[in-house]
């Protein structure tokens, strides 16, 4: 499974998947992190009205915000099918 931590070492094959150096990378996750936080706030949390508390239900295969961004990086640069996309993160769709 694709994740940041397991290429987080591999500066070539980071490069290569998402276009950027690994400090870019870096320099990236805040601004990220507060955006998604900020969309999740609006959008989910107090949006329309739930039937469930937000964060029940079936929970991300993507854990961390790292993970996040890369997906979102790596689908961008490489903009592989759907399929190759879920299986290479290891997300079941």
């Amino acid at each position: 499974m694709l994740s940041y931590r397991t290429i987080q070492n591999k500066p070539h094959v980071f490069q290569s998947l998402t276009g950027l150096k690994i400090q870019e990378f870096e320099q990236l996750l805040k601004p990220f992190e507060q955006a998604w936080m900020d969309y999740v706030q609006q959008h989910h949390i107090q949006g329309k009205t739930r039937r469930r508390q937000y964060g029940a239900g079936r929970k991300s295969q993507l854990n961390t915000i790292e993970d996040k961004l890369l997906f979102i990086l790596v689908y961008f640069r490489l903009y592989p099918s759907r399929v190759a996309a879920v299986s290479k993160f290891g997300v079941h769709h």
